[in-house]
């Protein structure tokens, strides 16, 4: 047999071997019926959370946020991936235990290990201007008002 047969002939045999174990799953009893899918999580976690924290840059002052709100550096607002809008959230540095309350107003942030994204005025308030990054934990004061149904 020569060489430029060898690779082809060991495909046609890896492919019998696969459409025989195939046959064989098909041929087999039915499986049982799936368990009934766990009831769907909120959107939202109420709970506590925990990660690090940024601040924005000062060049996306005064654009428009995910709400529709135009950003202010000077106003105590933050992102957030999954709390709605609206939400009151306290904010702990948990290196110095400075606190402040911001309230969601955008999303966000996209990077791994991160919470939130905080103005520059929430950040001063926390004492992380010069870190950048600190970690911190979340914990919601007042939830989101309930949206008014469009008529």
């Amino acid at each position: 047999m020569s060489r430029r047969y060898a690779l082809p002939a060991s495909l046609v045999a890896f492919g019998l071997a696969f459409a025989l174990s195939a046959h064989a799953q098909t041929t087999a009893a039915p499986a049982a019926a799936p368990a009934a899918a766990p009831a769907a999580a909120p959107a939202a976690s109420t709970g506590d959370m925990e990660g690090l924290a940024a601040y924005y840059s000062n060049r996306l002052n005064g654009r428009r946020t995910a709400s529709g709100q135009v950003f202010n550096q000077s106003k105590l607002t933050a992102a957030h991936q999954t709390l709605p809008f609206g939400t009151m959230v306290k904010v702990t540095n948990t290196k110095n235990n400075r606190s402040v309350v911001v309230r969601i107003n955008d999303r966000g942030p996209t990077q791994a290990g991160r919470v939130i994204d905080l103005s520059r005025a929430a950040a001063s308030k926390l004492g992380m201007l010069r870190a950048g990054l600190v970690p911190v934990k979340l914990e919601v004061v007042k939830e989101a008002p309930p949206k008014k149904a469009k008529k």
